[in-house]
């Protein structure tokens, strides 16, 4: 059977099954147990005994549950209010004012976490029941959230930089600071985005009365101090080789216990709600993980990524048309598989490529980071619509529709800095040598 045939098959049971009320995690083994079942002779249920433990037993999959517990002490002491309220008065007189919130509150804490799940999660807790009491624009504040979340990725630490340094053989170091400038763009146009779209139409964004002087500015940094102390014991711990990036989200979950008490907020009932809180989160997203990658085997048994990138290779471009094509593929691929698979299933294939290309396989992991967090933004497998689903029972679908515009903004950002690599590679070869 054709691999477009296949292809086709497959989305079409996935966009089925999503737009049902079956759970997405289940949905998507469904669609691998089928993808199994119908296109290969391989025994599903015997993969499948695998997959449960390879999706949930690594060392970076255990600092996932670490982090949304750090997340969850954040969201139920006084620290996430004090957060939301120490930024208020900073981002008060921008057009979208409180919107803004979102996108420096995702950056601050992709800072923390490392994982755009996690950063998700924890920020959409805190600000999104706030905005809505505001009555700011749910389209914009979801997909505000949507695509800032995202920078979990990007802004170190981030997993899946673990991922590609260790499969490309790159330094992660340097991977590390070659995604803080990009991220910091990333984060500039999702916000400059906003304030165009609340010039346009002040609606979207209630003003509010309040004023602030540069007095009551100063007065909320201690509010903002406590996250700020997180982003530098959990980076300060991973770049000093004190932790691995796994046991820094340990340590973050102890600064968040430290702050808490320190804020005079942490009691038995706040620690007990934030055990069953990233329990609940956490089990969650395993579901989908685990579901994710059975439906990636699949697709990997069947040859898809490898017949993509096979097939490009073959079609004698230049390095431009060759990172056009790519992007093609991995916005394909990000329909159908999740951000870790997207890279080892892809990178053997696609390295050599970009290396024949003349392109820097440090530049290439910033690149193929930013494509894995558009993949988060597209259905019918984008981590960020499910967490955001879970948050405010939004159809997916329309939650990818809010997020078209982040969507375009990530396009736009790979465009430049494939114009221009030294965005990503001054920094490192600044810093590191």
């Amino acid at each position: 059977m054709s691999l477009f045939i296949v292809s086709i098959t497959i989305l079409g049971l996935l966009a089925l099954f999503l737009g049902t009320t079956i759970w997405v995690g289940l949905s998507l083994f469904l669609v691998g147990m089928a993808a199994f079942s119908l296109f290969t002779g391989s025994p599903p249920f015997l993969i499948l005994n695998n997959i449960l433990w390879n999706s949930t037993s690594s060392s970076t999959m255990m600092a996932l549950p670490l982090f949304i517990f750090m997340g969850e002490i954040l969201f139920r002491s006084k620290i996430s209010e004090n957060l939301f309220k120490g930024l208020s008065p900073w981002l008060n007189n921008l057009p979208g004012s409180l919107i803004h919130v979102n996108i420096v509150a995702c950056t601050l804490f992709a800072a923390v976490s490392g994982s755009s799940a996690a950063t998700t999660a924890t920020v959409g807790k805190i600000t999104l029941p706030e905005l809505m009491k505001r009555d700011f624009d749910k389209a914009l504040c979801l997909g505000s959230l949507a695509g800032a979340g995202t920078l979990g990725f990007l802004i170190p630490p981030s997993m899946m930089m673990l991922v590609y340094g260790i499969v490309a053989e790159v330094s992660i170091g340097k991977l590390f600071i070659a995604g803080v400038l990009p991220g910091l763009i990333l984060a500039s146009a999702f916000s400059g985005y906003t304030i165009l779209r609340c010039i346009k139409n002040p609606s979207l964004a209630p003003v509010r009365e309040v004023e602030y002087t540069w007095t009551d500015r100063l007065e909320t940094i201690p509010q903002l101090l406590p996250v700020i102390g997180l982003i530098v014991l959990v980076l300060g711990s991973i770049y000093t080789g004190w932790a691995t990036p796994s046991e820094a989200a340990a340590v973050g979950v102890v600064g968040a216990l430290i702050f808490a008490g320190l804020s005079r907020s942490l009691n038995f009932n706040v620690f007990r709600e934030s055990v069953l809180g990233s329990v609940k989160t956490s089990c969650m997203i395993m579901l989908i993980v685990c579901g994710a990658s059975f439906l990636s085997v699949a697709v990997g048994y069947l040859g898809i990524p490898a017949k993509l990138t096979q097939f490009i290779g073959t079609l004698g471009l230049s390095k431009y048309e060759l990172i056009f094509i790519l992007s093609i593929m991995y916005l394909v691929l990000g329909c159908l598989l999740d951000g870790f698979s997207m890279i080892v299933m892809s990178l053997p294939l696609a390295l050599p490529l970009i290396l024949a290309a003349g392109f820097d396989p440090l530049w290439f992991g910033i690149y193929l980071i930013i494509m894995i967090e558009v993949a988060q933004i597209t259905p019918p497998i984008g981590f960020n619509l499910f967490v955001i689903n879970g948050l405010v029972n939004e159809s997916i679908f329309k939650i990818a529709l809010y997020a078209l515009p982040s969507f375009i903004i990530l396009l736009l950002v790979v465009v430049v800095i494939t114009v221009y690599p030294e965005i990503v590679l001054k920094l490192p070869n600044m810093m590191i040598r």
